[in-house]
């Protein structure tokens, strides 16, 4: 196999004979943003989308975006007004929150994301340390220096416990050698929550 060169979106618009539609700069950042807060185009509300448009392939052998415009909205032709009517309130919504954006709440928001959330975010080994220690009811402590370097992150009673993230084990090239329990963890990546799981042979009451 070998490849023939990329595909963008303006040739896909020109190749289907199509116009992209034009906007006014940054109103559509603030429509995605409304829409996704109102979540206005779920199939629930627009229909499924990629199962109607195979529909539509099948019924039309040679469509154009005017077969497809008029095939869609004869199926669900109250679907634009029941996406607007969830996008609308939030776009107002968003109206409202801008005028509370002045110079000292982007610097409150950049404190929030340059400090809170880089330390909350990338160093996580102390909270799962606590929660291990919570599920076995016995108390914790955080590593030294001079633990660390031995692969140590914490103590859950007297035990020791090194902390990765669920991928560390498909690592091709590991370098360390770890002599302690591996207690590893999990990020949703939608909802940022942390699992966490433990050796089956994990027991700091021994």
């Amino acid at each position: 196999m070998k490849t023939i060169g990329k595909i963008n979106t303006n040739y896909i618009y020109s190749a289907n004979d199509t116009v992209p539609r034009e906007f006014p700069k940054y109103t559509t950042q603030l429509m995605n943003l409304a829409n996704s807060n109102g979540q206005g185009t779920r199939p629930s509300v627009v229909g499924p989308m990629a199962t109607y448009f195979q529909e539509f392939l099948e019924e039309v052998p040679a469509p154009s975006i005017e077969d497809w415009e008029e095939w869609y909205t004869t199926r669900e032709p109250e679907a634009k007004e029941r996406a607007k009517a969830r996008i609308l309130p939030q776009i107002e919504r968003l109206k409202e929150a801008i005028q509370l954006i002045d110079d000292s709440l982007v610097d409150t928001w950049l404190d929030d994301l340059l400090i809170d959330k880089t330390y909350n975010g990338l160093y996580v080994q102390k909270a799962i340390i606590q929660k291990v220690s919570e599920h076995f009811n016995v108390p914790y402590a955080v590593s030294s220096a001079a633990d660390e370097s031995k692969g140590i992150d914490g103590y859950i009673g007297g035990t020791p416990i090194s902390i990765k993230p669920d991928t560390y084990e498909n690592l091709t090239k590991l370098k360390e050698q770890i002599d302690v329990p591996i207690v590893t963890y999990k990020v949703n990546k939608s909802s940022r929550n942390i699992e966490v799981f433990i050796p089956l042979d994990l027991d700091p009451h021994k």
